[in-house]
């Protein structure tokens, strides 16, 4: 089922009427933030001795901890992320806080295979790496490490956080959130650590020290390719351009409320976003007129050329996306346009072909090109060509099973939301659980505390075994 714009805002109501008395700030000392990446390494590693020493149930008391603080800071946390990255909207950061706070799997996703027979026992164990090297981005700043904080404490490594320069505040705030959760449940401080000023230096010593066993790095291709090339076990979340393709069979107001939800939700900075819609020419023109009925704002050709002028540079003849109108209102842009829109306006729609800049290029903006296609068979295509090969998300509606089942293997994503918005596929509206790291460059997929584990097998002949 697909959470309702109008429960959404129940929703919000709820979570700022639980925040209205919580404390806005800390203000305790910051814990686990060095100026110096050394430092910040050394000391997630001292403390690393502590929790290696730790039974389960200690560390899931810090991850409880965890959980609750970041629940009663949610409100905070998405007010000076959408401060100082410029970029969301904070009652869907509240909402995602809060999403990472009650569904990123702890200790129970550390499970043991044993194998008993004639020739005694064998035991396969998740163990710990020791200390994880995590690069994270501005787009879910304090979500990605709240939520990679969870799984790889749960899978009994300490993390050092190198943050994207620009969501330095909110990150320092979430690595301190996390250490304070770790004191108050009786474990070590800097179980998680960073700096006070994170750089392209800061990152590479990171992935190239030797007392960091795996590295995760969550943000554009670039960081993503260091990452792999570090030498290191490395987990690449690299970005993706995901489509949404409608066919003849859907239920098409159902599709188009589903579509603009899941695109225009935190203003399209979650990476399994929908970013373009290929749809059938049966069926486009009814589905452009149910996303307008949900808050989506369609533009003419000229007014989309005018669009590309504004959020494109052009830098010697190659189109380089404007960052100022990453994770922007949609009535903001269309503002900036000239148009005179109310507040409510989510998105931006227009008819684009396969290859229009708006459509090829991954905004992190409220903006959907839709393609029109002939059928089914060149909408899977148009959506193939259109993903990139990142292998990242994909969504459809259709109540065609044949064509559903025939996009998710063509299309070969981590993620294939079928029938609802994209967030179903985070938990959010959806089953499953909650991840804000989905490392599709290097298959692991939706990562979560297993992930961040070695498997370990453990023999004893010729004993043990009773049966």
């Amino acid at each position: 089922m697909s959470v309702q714009e109008n429960d959404i805002e129940l929703i919000v109501k709820q979570v700022l009427l639980n925040l209205k008395n919580v404390t806005k700030a800390t203000t305790k000392p910051s814990i686990g933030i060095f100026h110096d990446m050394e430092d910040a390494i050394a000391a997630a590693k001292e403390a690393g001795k502590k929790v290696k020493v730790m039974t389960i149930e200690q560390r899931e008391a810090i991850i409880k901890k965890i959980r609750t603080k970041t629940i009663e800071n949610a409100k905070v946390l998405a007010e000076l992320g959408v401060e100082e990255t410029g970029m969301g909207r904070v009652d869907h950061k509240i909402l995602k806080h809060q999403l990472l706070a009650n569904k990123t799997p702890g200790t129970e996703d550390i499970k043991t295979i044993a194998w008993s027979g004639d020739r005694g026992l064998t035991l396969v164990e998740m163990g710990p790496f020791g200390v994880i090297g995590s690069i994270t981005p501005s787009t879910n700043p304090s979500e990605t490490i709240l939520c990679n904080s969870i799984g790889m404490i749960a899978a009994g490594n300490t993390v050092v956080f190198n943050p994207h320069p620009g969501a330095i505040k909110v990150s320092m705030m979430a690595v301190n959130i996390v250490n304070e959760a770790s004191l108050e449940a009786g474990g070590p401080e800097n179980i998680v650590t960073t700096v006070f000023k994170p750089t392209l230096e800061s990152g590479n010593i990171l992935m190239k020290h030797k007392d960091i066993g795996l590295i995760a790095a969550t943000g554009g291709p670039g960081v993503v390719t260091a990452a792999l090339s570090s030498g290191k076990r490395a987990l690449g979340a690299g970005a993706g351009n995901p489509p949404v393709v409608v066919d003849e069979t859907a239920d098409i107001p159902k599709a188009a409320k589903d579509i603009i939800d899941g695109a225009s939700f935190d203003n399209n900075l979650p990476c399994i976003a929908e970013k373009e819609v290929v749809a059938v020419k049966e069926i486009i023109d009814e589905l452009m007129y149910y996303m307008v009925l949900n808050g989506a704002y369609e533009i003419t050709d000229e007014e989309a050329d005018l669009l590309t002028k504004l959020v494109f540079i052009n830098n010697k003849g190659r189109l380089v996306l404007n960052r100022d109108w990453v994770g922007k209102d949609a009535y903001k842009i269309l503002r900036a346009l000239g148009k005179d829109v109310h507040e409510d306006i989510r998105c931006i729609i227009f008819k684009g072909g396969r290859d229009h800049p708006l459509i090829v290029e991954e905004l992190m903006m409220p903006i959907l090109g839709i393609v029109e296609v002939d059928d089914f068979n060149e909408a899977v295509e148009v959506a193939i060509a259109l993903e990139q090969g990142n292998r990242h998300s994909a969504h459809m509606h259709s109540r065609n099973i044949d064509n559903l089942t025939r996009l998710a293997r063509e299309i070969d994503t981590a993620i294939f939301v079928k029938n609802g918005p994209s967030y179903a596929a985070l938990g959010f509206g959806g089953e499953g659980y909650c991840t804000f790291t989905i490392a599709s460059r290097t298959g692991d997929g939706l990562t979560s505390a297993k992930t961040f584990t070695k498997s370990r097998r453990c023999v004893l002949a010729d004993g043990l075994s009773i049966r």
